[in-house]
């Protein structure tokens, strides 16, 4: 049975904005479960990590995948939605547009224990009340060049799930999204939408500079770590995710993530 979800609105943004008196400004939500933060955007980038639960943040062009040792970069002006896939510390933190780095897509980057540490030390009193710490602006000031040159050391790792602009391509893409665990081979996927295997090969190459092969691992990774977040078996994970054996599927998520599926399984509710 599939959990209704609770939208919810952008998290007040407006009662966080950077300037050049505060260059970093940070706050905290605790979210339950099926939550989904609406569309939203602003005009300064942000910082996005949860200290508890994966995420999934959204744009136009894909959705990208958040587990808590990594964090997602999203520049200026880019709409974007967040799903919770269960009880979460959501973590964001909004820099003036002058702060680099000044990447022009998101980008998911593994968090080294110093860029948490500069995160975390962040104050998240909103606008309208005094901060929890007196000095919060003069240590925001301090902490900003180091922050940023932090993130920019960072590693930069593919957990997104892109979506093309040709119509069939995204088809073809949107199908297999809404069943992971379907088997069909990239001719038979081609065939339904009236195309060859050769040029669907080609268009996910021109289109999103990845092949088939890879364009899938990511769509299965997406669909694979919530349910494992859920503390769902291993064995129940891969066959969702249309792997025939656990071994096959373990040995593709420890390649792509550095970590086994039983890393990223929570069984408890904080």
């Amino acid at each position: 049975m599939t959990s209704a979800v609770h939208s919810v609105g952008p998290l007040t943004p407006h009662l966080y904005a950077p300037d050049a008196v505060r260059p970093l400004r940070a706050k905290e939500h605790f979210l339950q479960a099926d939550t989904q933060v609406e569309l939203h955007q602003h005009p300064w980038p942000q910082l996005t990590f949860s200290t508890r639960g994966v995420i999934r943040l959204s744009t136009t062009d894909g959705s990208y995948i958040v587990p808590p040792s990594r964090a997602v970069w999203v520049p200026a002006d880019v709409p974007h939605s967040i799903s919770l896939m269960e009880y979460a510390e959501l973590r964001t933190v909004y820099l003036h547009p002058w702060l680099g780095p000044h990447w022009e897509r998101c980008e998911v980057l593994e968090i080294s224990p110093l860029l948490r540490a500069l995160m975390l030390a962040l104050d998240t009193t909103p606008d309208g009340l005094p901060p929890a710490d007196p000095h919060a602006a003069q240590r925001e000031r301090w902490i900003a060049p180091l922050l940023v040159d932090e993130l920019e050391r960072a590693t930069q790792i593919r957990i997104d799930v892109p979506l093309p602009a040709d119509k069939r391509l995204r088809q073809l893409c949107e199908t297999l999204l809404r069943n992971p665990a379907g088997r069909a081979t990239l001719a038979e996927r081609a065939a339904a939408i009236g195309a060859s295997e050769r040029t669907v090969a080609r268009l996910f190459r021109d289109q999103m500079g990845m092949s088939w092969q890879q364009w899938r691992q990511q769509a299965v990774l997406a669909h694979a770590l919530p349910l494992l977040a859920r503390g769902m078996a291993v064995s129940q994970v891969a066959a969702a995710s249309g792997y025939a054996t656990d071994s096959a599927f373990c040995a593709m998520f420890k390649q792509a993530t550095g970590k086994s599926p039983t890393a990223f399984q929570h069984r408890k509710k904080p």
